[in-house]
């Protein structure tokens, strides 16, 4: 299906669905269980909601709350008022949160006041709505904003993981295109029972998540907070054929299987970190996954590449597929992957010196990720240049570290960081959480007999957990 020929915007696909897939469920939150039909018609109501509040299209809202229906309701609904949303990390505090709906020209700020026993606030002049207890989602009477396809969907902005967060803006047309195409990629089906544990405010949990849903017919159920336990009992009660997330979410149904009845499970969808091999083996031969899709992405571009179906363990595990339709990559100099296509983001909002630093003359978008191209043209990490330590005057990677060290069968987690040293300027230092007993000199003298010397971590530190963001990403300025 051309699916930017058939929507033109991300409403006309989510109140589309009502006549493509009326009464199957739609979205599954704990007590709350809505078909499609009643989706659209919540949607058009909560698009009424935002116009009689003065919500006019081009107009931005924010939304700084946990993956709920609730969550759903308000961004398809804000969408469909003509709106542009504007997602906030629920991990934010004040202070940081408060500068993104600043500097968004946010009217409107939607929360859900005692998630993690927080009250979320809201800067001077914007006004605050509670998704679960104002009643505003039903308030309003039935509306439905034709936005086009060149126009802006939202403005996301970046982790803050290396300085100030940027809005990247994005169209419905862009959207709509590269996530039918990730819908194949991944080989969602209507029907599928899609766990969301990946968070809306990022573009895997909204647009890989809540988005591919809308185009397939896949039923979404919202995780607020990742707890394995609760995610077992939903795989088990629920159906749930379709569980992407990070790799230690695979190595906790592994060490459950047997316990729970696992075997709707049919989709998997890895990306945030390195996978090893011999993970990527057991997650299609121990666990009724029958597909194990891998890819990278970013806000800037969305989903760049991902691997294909038939790709063996060793491609899956070791690089991050082929690119997209519509998407060049390539290799600069300094190994550092440039990206071109019609899904490179329209820019950083209110900052053209910042878009023309990351976009080029040539429209080449520079990633800030070190990688390199092998003979079936599948693409590798390897690193951040800004992560890059020089041992010696040799250029190590942290992110090929941490691969090889992820292959011992005791590391369940590792970050890498460069530490500075007085005889080779810097030198690699490990943070390790174990699965299994292992002492710093064994690792050590593990990693000696993989990797070149000046690789190997002089110093291994190991820790019961690492900082991550919401999206699975080590907070590695937290580690020191």
């Amino acid at each position: 299906m051309n699916t930017a020929a058939t929507w033109r915007s991300i409403p006309e696909l989510v109140l589309s669905a009502a006549d493509r897939f009326g009464d199957a469920e739609a979205v599954v939150d704990g007590e709350v269980r809505l078909t499609f039909t009643e989706l659209a018609d919540q949607v058009r109501r909560t698009a009424g909601a935002f116009h009689s509040t003065g919500i006019r299209p081009g107009d931005r809202v924010a939304v700084w709350a946990p993956n709920s229906a609730e969550w759903i309701v308000a961004a398809f609904g804000l969408l469909t008022a003509g709106g542009v949303l504007v997602p906030v990390n629920t991990r934010f505090r004040d202070e940081e949160a408060h500068d993104i709906v600043r500097r968004s020209g946010a009217k409107a700020l939607c929360v859900q006041n005692g998630f993690l026993d927080r009250e979320f606030t809201a800067p001077p002049g914007v006004r605050v709505i509670d998704l679960k207890t104002d009643g505003f989602l039903a308030s309003g009477e039935p509306l439905e904003a034709r936005p086009g396809e060149d126009d802006i969907a939202d403005i996301i902005f970046t982790s803050g993981t290396t300085g100030r967060p940027k809005g990247v803006m994005t169209t419905h047309g862009q959207t709509l295109r590269l996530y039918a195409e990730w819908c194949e990629l991944a080989q969602l089906r209507q029907g599928d029972r899609y766990l969301t544990v990946n968070p809306f405010f990022h573009i895997f949990g909204y647009k890989a998540g809540l988005i591919a849903s809308m185009i397939k017919g896949a039923t979404v159920l919202p995780v607020a907070v990742f707890d394995v336990d609760r995610v077992l009992e939903l795989v088990e009660r629920e159906r749930v054929t379709v569980l992407p997330g990070p790799p230690t979410l695979y190595h906790s149904l592994l060490e459950a299987d047997g316990e729970r009845d696992l075997s709707s499970l049919r989709v998997a969808v890895t990306g945030s970190a390195d996978i090893p091999v011999e993970l990527a083996r057991r997650i299609t031969t121990e666990l009724p996954f029958r597909h194990l899709m891998t890819g990278y992405g970013l806000t800037e571009a969305g989903t760049v590449t991902a691997s294909r179906p038939g790709d063996s363990y060793e491609s899956v595990a070791t690089t991050v597929g082929r690119p997209c339709e519509g998407f060049e990559v390539r290799i600069a100099d300094d190994q550092e992957v440039l990206v071109r296509g019609y899904s490179v983001m329209l820019g950083y909002l209110d900052d053209p010196g910042a878009t023309a630093e990351t976009i080029d003359a040539d429209g080449w978008l520079h990633t800030g990720d070190l990688g390199e191209v092998d003979g079936q043209g599948r693409l590798k990490i390897v690193g951040r240049k800004k992560d890059m330590f020089i041992v010696g005057g040799f250029n190590a990677y942290p992110a090929e570290i941490e691969g090889f060290l992820m292959a011992h069968p005791a590391v369940a987690q590792a970050a890498v960081i460069g530490v500075p040293d007085e005889r080779m300027g810097q030198i690699g230092k490990a943070f390790v959480v174990l699965r299994d007993p292992v002492t710093q000199a064994e690792l050590i003298a593990w990693a000696k007999e993989r990797m070149a010397g000046f690789k190997v971590p002089r110093h291994v530190e190991f820790r019961t957990e690492l900082p991550l963001t919401a999206t699975g990403k080590v907070l590695k300025d937290q580690l020191l």
